[in-house]
């Protein structure tokens, strides 16, 4: 009942009816701009390409499944992303960029903002003259003149930066984060083809190991949900103040610490630490150079071991976590402002040792959230261990994005009805 009478709102807002019926047109401009593929392609040759290679379907997913079709928007917002990943790394070497991004405001994020979009530009240019070139090498696409290779770079970047405005859209006239639906709408999308290959491939003697599977996916998805919403409440109290003949404050509070403080974005991180080298490396075993050749081969056969790829991947999911969490909260300016605001935690004194606990407690228990996000991210290299069969193989990253994106997103919602109701 009280879903139905939330939805009955929803459809009678108009504000908020406008505000979904947006994100739902721009989703399907993406779509459509998703199945527009560049000239001269070979599909065989594409879809061979696709199955015989881990990183790239890892890739497609932060394409938002674009890169499968190798259409306008093959890349889709990963340029942005690592842009803003460069950006945030860069707060650590100048301490300038870290007082714009932390203590400059709402204006001074703007500005952070800008600087990651205008980085964008040079991204997308080398990726797609790298991925072009890879897809050369490997037959996938046809020889292209220099004049060719001009206009394909020009219209993947031309898409690239379309999807990053059409994301800010979203975010600014839509409901939730408009870079997270994008990839959201890819994954999604994609969702009918992956159960059409495991309908193909069903056996009947195979029918515990599919119960496994479905299993499988229900735990994982609860494990999301649960570590997504755990948090850690810190007991706060707020001192009286008498201020003439009225008394202020005397009230306890919480602060809350989220247990995955950092959400999906270091698996974005470490991904993409992961997909750009192979993708340099492949494309340098084409070099004319026989030494480059041979260190090239080396370090792809490296990472294409599963083992070494998954330990790897779980390290650096597990201290991009940490880094993140480090970005994002200061346990020494919750600590002053604590203390701007005559509130305390009970048994601890202000200021450092303040700052010092906070720290002390985001440090334990982010190391749950930072095991958490690492099983999650090597949990398809695990399972295919365990089956044998890539079709069974639970996409981990791609389940924890349209959990996390489905969370946030019913979460904005139910705020914009309560604001309406009240």
């Amino acid at each position: 009942m009280e879903i139905a009478r939330k939805f009955k709102l929803i459809i009678q807002d108009r504000a908020l009816r406008n505000r979904i019926l947006f994100v739902l047109a721009t989703l399907a401009v993406f779509r459509m701009l998703a199945s527009i593929p560049i000239p001269g392609i070979d599909s065989a040759k594409l879809q061979e390409f696709f199955s015989g290679s881990q990183f790239l379907g890892m890739l497609n997913i932060f394409s938002g499944g674009g890169l499968a079709n190798l259409s306008i928007v093959m890349l889709g917002v990963s340029p942005y992303i690592t842009a803003s990943i460069i950006m945030q790394l860069m707060t650590i070497i100048f301490p300038k960029l870290k007082e714009l991004y932390h203590e400059a405001g709402e204006a001074g994020r703007k500005k952070f903002s800008q600087y990651s979009r205008l980085l964008t530009l040079p991204m997308a240019l080398v990726q797609s003259y790298g991925f072009l070139r890879l897809l050369q090498s490997q037959g996938v696409v046809d020889a292209m003149s220099g004049f060719e290779m001009f206009v394909n770079i020009a219209v993947i970047m031309a898409g690239s930066i379309l999807l990053m405005w059409l994301g800010e859209l979203i975010t600014e006239f839509g409901i939730g984060n408009g870079i997270s639906l994008l990839i959201f709408a890819g994954i999604v999308a994609g969702m009918p083809t992956a159960i059409s290959r495991l309908y193909i491939a069903f056996e009947v003697s195979q029918i515990p190991l599919y119960l496994g599977f479905l299993v499988a996916i229900i735990a994982m998805v609860l494990g999301i949900v649960i570590v997504t919403e755990a948090e850690r409440p810190i007991p706060v109290h707020y001192a009286k103040r008498v201020r003439g003949s009225k008394v202020y404050g005397g009230v306890s509070t919480y602060l809350p610490l989220r247990v995955n403080q950092a959400g999906v974005i270091p698996i974005i991180f470490a991904m993409s630490l992961l997909l750009f080298p192979q993708m340099i490396l492949s494309f340098l075993v084409n070099v004319n150079n026989a030494i480059i050749q041979n260190v090239s081969n080396f370090m792809l056969e490296i990472l294409s071991n599963s083992w070494i790829y998954a330990i790897l991947y779980f390290v650096l999911v597990f201290m991009f976590t940490y880094f993140y969490t480090a970005i994002t909260f200061d346990p020494s300016a919750i600590s002053t402002n604590l203390q701007k605001s005559g509130a305390f935690i009970p048994g601890v004194r202000p200021g450092l040792p303040t700052a010092e606990y906070l720290g002390k407690v985001l440090t334990r228990i982010t190391l749950v959230g930072a095991v958490f996000l690492g099983t999650v991210a090597v949990l398809p290299l695990l399972m295919q261990a365990f089956t044998g069969m890539a079709t069974l193989a639970i996409g981990g990253t791609a389940l924890l994005i349209v959990v996390s994106v489905v969370l946030d997103l019913v979460k904005k919602i139910e705020a914009q009805v309560s604001m309406r109701e009240y």
